[in-house]
């Protein structure tokens, strides 16, 4: 399982995501205070984008319904007993870089 690169340094604002696909999964890369962090594009409760959402305080914010979930460690701010995938990421030069499992 190797890193891809996803984004150039600057092609993610603070504070905003991008969604990707790496490896057959949609992937949202967000930019939290110049922290580069990947999770799991979609959202449980109706299949959001999470990518489209903004960063709060290090949570990404649904687009539909506003459920916000913690960019470090994918938990449901509101119920930790659910979450979503993170990722590990890395910056290489300029290029933001992810490691996501192939789909099985």
């Amino acid at each position: 399982m190797d890193f891809t690169p996803v984004a150039q340094i600057g092609g993610i604002p603070e504070g905003r995501g991008i969604t990707v696909t790496v490896n057959g999964r949609l992937v949202a890369v967000f930019n939290v205070g110049g922290e580069y962090r990947a999770m799991d594009d979609l959202c449980p409760h109706m299949g959001a984008s999470l990518g489209a959402g903004d960063v709060y305080e290090g949570a990404v914010i649904c687009p539909w319904h506003a459920w916000r979930f913690d960019t470090c460690n994918g938990t449901w701010c509101d119920n930790p007993k659910l979450k979503v995938d993170v990722f590990e990421t890395r910056v290489v030069g300029e290029e933001i870089q992810v490691r996501v499992p192939t789909k099985e």
